[in-house]
């Protein structure tokens, strides 16, 4: 494959009631076989929405725009494969190297492919102990250039959600509560942190993408989508498990890419499985949601 074919043979889904799916959730976001199986779970939920998915990777240098089966599968079990950001699409592809894409490395694939609308777990953000680390997802930055709106439960719960929130204000970011007012954290479906953004169905979501482009602004927008109330964990326990796991952390040296998944693991041992099932339902009702969204938007335009 010549170096210019992993770019130029991309689809053009503008027409598309399509929606976009990272990959990192199946590397180092859950354990094998409950990786693969909500992978493919967030697939069906898209179409079941009437929109049809397309799950983002890089697979040998060449980009995936709607992976197979197989390569879900393969990338489900795979430990070599790199956690692919901004910054390491570019590497990836030269050096053909496999990776799972993380919020930011899918919406830039997802907006090469014309792709209006993601579907994932949780965004990044910035990371608790900012003052000493300095660590801010490029997630939100993201949020600013690329023309893909994303929808979450809201901010990882392992963030400085108040400094998130800061960062989404000063960068000119629409945060819209899906049928909510109050911004979901994750694993808990309301937080004290009032919206200024709500929209009651699919269609209001679909109007704002749509006039977006229509005046000209080129970002996404994050639509905040609140975990199904039987799956929601109470704030208080989740806060206190969090700040054990960042104890371990802090005593195991983690930094850098390896943060969010360190985390998310330990927190399934400290919660007995509660936090990974949670997640799990989060994702597959993000999936849905996006689906009701793009399906939407394609019918507006």
């Amino acid at each position: 494959m010549k170096i210019n074919d992993a770019i130029n043979n991309l689809p053009n889904l503008e027409k598309e009631k399509a929606v976009c799916l990272e990959t990192t959730v199946l590397t180092h976001g859950m354990p094998y076989p409950q990786n693969l199986e909500c992978a493919l779970a967030c697939e069906e939920e898209v179409k079941k929405a009437g929109a049809k998915p397309y799950t983002i990777g890089i697979i040998n240098g060449e980009i995936k725009i709607g992976l197979t089966r197989k390569e879900i599968e393969a990338l489900a079990q795979s430990h070599d494969a790199i956690k692919v950001s901004r910054k390491d699409i570019s590497y990836c592809i030269a050096n053909k190297l496999t990776g799972s894409t993380t919020v930011a490395a899918t919406m830039i694939l997802a907006s090469l492919a014309k792709i209006r609308v993601f579907a994932t777990g949780g965004i990044g953000g910035v990371h608790r102990g900012f003052n000493e680390t300095m660590d801010v997802s490029a997630d939100l930055r993201e949020f600013r250039s690329t023309p893909v709106s994303v929808v979450c439960a809201g901010p990882k719960a392992i963030l400085d959600i108040p400094r998130t929130l800061e960062y989404l204000e000063t960068e000119g970011v629409s945060v819209i509560g899906y049928q909510t007012e109050y911004m979901p954290l994750f694993y808990t479906r309301k937080s004290d942190y009032k919206l200024d953004i709500v929209a009651k169905d699919a269609s209001d979501i679909a109007k704002i993408i749509y006039l977006n482009e229509k005046v000209g602004l080129k970002q996404g927008n994050l639509i905040v989508n609140p975990i199904p109330e039987k799956y929601s964990l109470d704030y208080d326990y989740m806060d206190k498990q969090i700040k054990e796991a960042l104890k371990m952390m802090a005593k195991d040296h983690i930094s850098g890419k390896r943060v969010t998944p360190y985390l998310l693991d330990k927190l399934v041992g400290l919660t007995k499985g509660k936090s990974l099932e949670s997640n799990i339902a989060l994702i597959k009702n993000n999936a849905y949601v996006a689906g009701l969204i793009a399906k939407e938007y394609i019918d507006l335009k």
